[in-house]
């Protein structure tokens, strides 16, 4: 039941009421010969059949894919009718999914040579004919050669009208897109008519096994013609039944009564029951105006199922509260009061051992949201500095590099600062280059000497340091104070070491280059070694290293001194060494106690990136997380690992899913048996995971109606995470799809969650239905 056309619903004397009318049901499409290229069909609904652009697209171009200075093959790559997908030739021909990519998977597309391997590879190429195509997730970098500077700017330009038009597409409208593009591949013989056996093909296509009786039973309902084929409106007959939402139905007839459409008043009262903030009579006729398809019903503002559907299925009707899609915290607390997105090992692409290093690891994680990216420096040839993980197979790239992917990329999706977190394995003679290099592409960008304005008490805000870059490094000792004092970020509070720290720092002042070490302005490297329960004057500007299992060990032996220490500090923590395949630990325990640069590695996907980007998915993805007010107060008392008694009751009741991804699409028997298991990350005592049983043979429109309840005693920093998973009797499940938000993001009542892949890409449209209930005492 997707959007399309009305009939003329003018109303004459003789006519029923306009509730009446409007309650009809919606066509999914209108019957004017669309239907007979189905692919077509999708793109004219894109308003994009007759762009010049995508025409040129729609036939097809010879481009140059380039991988190395000597690899370069010409390939065809053509659009695909249905206007979501791009085909491509391959050397040796592999499974049909392999010989395609999708357009909702494209992170960027640049002309010109502004990709690593065309500025190394695509010299013999002019840049008026390049283009550089980058993905979402793990996928590396399209790199390609038109054999005109138009050919490359009509791929550019089409690109970017496909992917703008996909942006603003509804749910519903993605939905319709989604299944008229299946139903163009399941007519096997493009006669625009669909026997019993391309139906089937369909069914097991968008992942549902339907019972041989009862799928025939309904093909026959809608073969009017009688002649053991569907076309034109029968189709759109069956694909409306089978796209069908009883339990969206039954909802809304609780509230429409026997007229089958919602007054606004109705409406009201729905979301009243839902618990919307602001729900009033207007927002109701708001809603009718922006989402009911019925001109008709909008005039008279009545809501028809349809209208209702639309609502529920657009961001307004998702799990994620819309108003914290964008910036809404204070950005005016100093830096240490917030959780800040951060990336461990930036510049690899894969393991730590043998890898490939690319400045583009660090594009993908700007575009990610992260904003403390690292720079293992290593002494290079020829006096310049390369980047690398050092003693290990690793790829180097040079360090100038990375600073003019930082000036290019650092504030392309967050104007908040990034800091370069500097890991400096070089002599004095490099470290001195480092930083010309700093100072000369970043320029102003750069923060060299303290704020005019600044408390020297505290730490700046981000809105203070907005499109800033800060180097985060170490600094030489300054001069002696009155009392003879060493003053120095590398000081301990403990005075029995305060002699052999001095020491120390002496030696270390031989190896630290002046340039550098004046770079180091508000984050100071320096050693956490104890804890000092008792006030000291605070240091803001040093910024301690930790170990992931050093940080366990703080959390576990200072508890709540460690969380005070984070009030005022940052405090970075890194995974273990051990991890050789560049695996992640939980981030969760270390903001707990209130860390803030909690880095991972970005390139490696799991549920441990799932938190992070859940953790900073609100707040216009910005990299800035104000922390909760515990994690803040100087004089807090709190201790993730004693939280106290619980005060929060989470009760999710999993409704249905609707167009759950195929897993192996090379298998058309292969249908998902779908389960959802629901998470929550937190202090330990609220840590919990509970699921739902599994649905045999249907991953189109599962449905559990189970119930799922959770107490919580630190809601504030609690995740949740729902996960849908493939059964399996006799292995591990298979990863489906999750959506991972942080509790006070968390709309109640029905909510629609929109499910990512391991990658975080959209899986549009597959999506859960929830009720959610949210309980605080």
């Amino acid at each position: 039941m997707l959007c399309g056309r009305w009939r003329s619903c003018r109303r004459r004397p003789e006519e029923p009421p306009v509730a009446a009318q409007v309650a009809a049901p919606l066509l999914l499409a209108p019957p004017d010969g669309d239907t007979k290229r189905p692919g077509l069909r999708a793109l004219k609904k894109m308003g994009l059949t007759e762009d010049e652009d995508v025409r040129a697209m729609l036939r097809g171009s010879r481009l140059c894919k380039i991988r190395s200075r000597t690899w370069h093959k010409e390939r065809l790559y053509r659009l695909q009718e249905d206007g979501l997908s791009v085909w491509f030739q391959r050397r040796i021909p592999r499974a049909p999914s392999q010989h395609i990519f999708f357009v909702q998977h494209i992170e960027a597309v640049r002309e010109g040579h502004q990709s690593e391997g065309l500025r190394r590879f695509g010299g013999a190429f002019p840049p008026a004919r390049c283009l550089t195509i980058a993905f979402k997730g793990r996928r590396k970098n399209l790199d390609l050669a038109a054999a005109t500077p138009e050919e490359a700017q009509r791929w550019v330009r089409g690109l970017g009208k496909l992917r703008a038009r996909l942006d603003a597409m509804s749910q519903r409208e993605r939905l319709d897109h989604w299944i008229h593009s299946y139903l163009h591949r399941a007519d096997s013989n493009q006669d625009s008519k669909m026997s019993f056996k391309e139906i089937k093909s369909l069914l097991r296509m968008v992942n549902v096994d339907m019972n041989d009786m009862y799928a025939y039973r309904l093909f026959k309902e809608c073969d009017h013609s009688n002649n053991e084929r569907l076309e034109g409106a029968e189709i759109e007959e069956f694909l409306r039944r089978l796209l069908k939402r009883p339990e969206l139905e039954e909802i809304f007839h609780r509230y429409s009564g026997e007229d089958r459409v919602l007054s606004a008043p109705e409406l009201l009262e729905f979301l009243e029951d839902q618990g919307e903030d602001g729900a009033t009579l207007a927002r109701a006729q708001q809603l009718i105006h922006t989402y009911e398809l019925n001109e008709t019903a909008k005039q008279h503002e009545l809501m028809t199922l349809d209208g209702f559907m639309m609502y529920l299925l657009s961001p307004e009707g998702a799990a994620l509260d819309p108003a914290h899609t964008c910036v809404f915290q204070d950005m005016d607390q100093p830096l240490s009061h917030y959780f800040i997105s951060s990336s461990h090992n930036t510049y690899l692409t894969d393991s730590q051992i043998g890898g490939p290093s690319s400045t583009e690891a660090y594009v993908r994680a700007f575009a990610q949201g992260c904003r403390c990216v690292e720079l293992d420096c290593w002494e290079g040839p020829g006096g310049e500095p390369v980047i690398y993980h050092g003693h290990t197979l690793t790829s180097k790239i040079l360090f100038r590099d990375v600073v003019q992917a930082v000036r290019d990329h650092a504030f392309t999706l967050s104007p908040y600062p990034v800091i370069l977190s500097l890991e400096n394995h070089c002599g004095l003679e490099q470290q001195a280059v480092m930083a010309r290099h700093l100072r000369a592409i970043l320029g102003d960008v750069l923060v060299t000497q303290a704020l005019d304005c600044q408390n020297p008490e505290e730490l700046p805000s981000p809105e203070q340091l907005k499109g800033r870059v800060l180097v985060k490094g170490k600094k030489l000792p300054a001069a002696r104070s009155e009392d003879g004092r060493i003053l120095s970020d590398q000081e301990e509070e403990d005075e029995e070491e305060e002699e052999a720290e001095a020491t120390e720092q002496r030696r270390r002042a031989k190896q630290i280059s002046p340039e550098l070490s004046a770079l180091a302005v508000y984050c100071c490297a320096t050693r956490l070694r104890t804890l000092c329960p008792n006030p000291v004057p605070p240091q803001p500007c040093q910024v301690s290293s930790l170990s992931e299992r050093k940080a366990k060990k703080l959390i576990r032996e200072a508890g709540n001194s460690f969380v005070r220490h984070n009030t005022r500090q940052l405090t970075r923590v890194y995974p273990l060494g051990l991890r050789m395949n560049s695996a992640n630990y939980s981030p969760q325990e270390m903001w707990n106690s209130g860390c803030q640069l909690v880095a991972l590695n970005f390139q490696t996907p799991g549920y441990e990136m799932d938190l992070n980007a859940g953790r900073f998915l609100i707040n216009g993805q910005c990299g800035y997380i104000l922390k909760p007010a515990c994690l803040r107060q100087p004089d807090t008392t709190f201790d993730p690992e004693c939280p106290g008694p619980p005060r929060t009751t989470l009760t999710i009741q999993v409704l249905t899913a609707q167009q759950l991804p195929k897993l192996n699409t090379e298998k058309p028997n292969s249908i998902v048996d779908p389960l959802v298991r629901v998470e929550i990350h937190g202090v330990p005592a609220d840590c919990a995971r509970k699921e739902t049983n599994y649905v045999l043979n249907n991953g189109f429109n599962p449905r559990w109606g189970q119930t799922l309840q959770f107490q919580l005693r630190a809601p504030e920093l609690v995740l949740v995470r729902f996960v849908v998973e493939d059964y399996d009797t006799t292995s591990p499940n298979d990863f489906v799809g999750q959506f991972t938000l942080p509790l006070n993001s968390l709309k109640q009542g029905y909510r629609h969650i929109h499910l990512l892949s391991k990658d975080g890409a959209s899986l549009s449209p597959a999506t859960l239905f929830v009720h959610i209930r949210i309980q605080r005492f």
